[in-house]
């Protein structure tokens, strides 16, 4: 079984087309969506896109499809700092109230058997919360309790847009990476599992040309793909808060 792992879409529709595209020319067994298809600039096309696809898929909700959904149906934004309260809600209403429905109806957390890798645990954020954060530097004894709970043997997560692979006590865990708003190098990072082994991916398209599109919506907020927020300087943000 060959299972692509694409997190973080974030609205970005040029990126999501050319990781897309990847995937259909590697050949797949199924797609997992770990969460965070919107909020962003295109996301109603996106869900169309996700929704056209002849390859099984499945999905999670992540802490941004879950404050979305709160939006549309007029609660209070209480874990979305008021700077961002008009662009959610501005996400919420390209969205029609079944494709609503179907964002609140997805799981937190999704299980395969993956043949060589054993049972893998698709989660959004970590396997008990999708809003939790932490990164490749968190200490290992602060995620033992966490990850050793799951009976998992791979457990893969998105939510901080930084991918990693690395070992939490007998679980590894792998950062699939964002596809539509990375942190460092510009591009669209996915995740590839096969019974061969994890293969951490990162596909380029045209930024300028992505860019262009976007700014042709009425997305009410500026969204810099040509030019990411450093790694570093987010691994520094996470790490401050990281577990709390």
């Amino acid at each position: 079984m060959r299972v692509a792992a694409i997190y973080d879409i974030h609205g970005n529709l040029p990126a999501l087309e050319a990781v897309l595209e990847e995937i259909h020319d590697t050949g797949v067994d199924q797609i997992v969506v770990g969460g965070d298809i919107v909020p962003g600039p295109m996301p109603r096309e996106c869900i169309s896109v996700l929704r056209a696809l002849s390859v099984p898929v499945q999905y999670l909700r992540g802490n941004g499809d879950r404050d979305i959904v709160d939006a549309k149906r007029g609660e209070e934004l209480t874990r979305v700092p008021q700077a961002f309260h008009q662009v959610m809600r501005w996400v919420a209403d390209q969205l029609p109230s079944e494709r609503i429905e179907e964002l609140s109806a997805w799981p937190l957390t999704v299980g395969l058997e993956i043949p060589e890798l054993g049972e893998v645990l698709f989660c959004h954020a970590t396997p008990r919360d999708d809003n939790e954060i932490f990164t490749r530097a968190t200490p290992e004894d602060r995620l033992r309790p966490v990850f050793a709970a799951t009976g998992a043997a791979v457990v893969i997560c998105g939510h901080t847009h930084m991918q990693f692979d690395r070992s939490v006590g007998d679980v590894r865990v792998v950062n699939a990476g964002s596809v539509g708003m990375p942190f460092g190098e510009p591009g669209a990072y996915w995740s590839l599992l096969e019974p061969r082994g994890i293969d951490l991916r990162r596909t380029d398209y045209d930024l300028t040309a992505a860019a262009r599109r976007i700014e042709e919506t009425d997305y009410p907020m500026d969204f810099a793909i040509e030019r990411p927020a450093s790694e570093s300087e987010m691994l520094e943000l996470f790490e401050a808060a990281a577990l709390q």
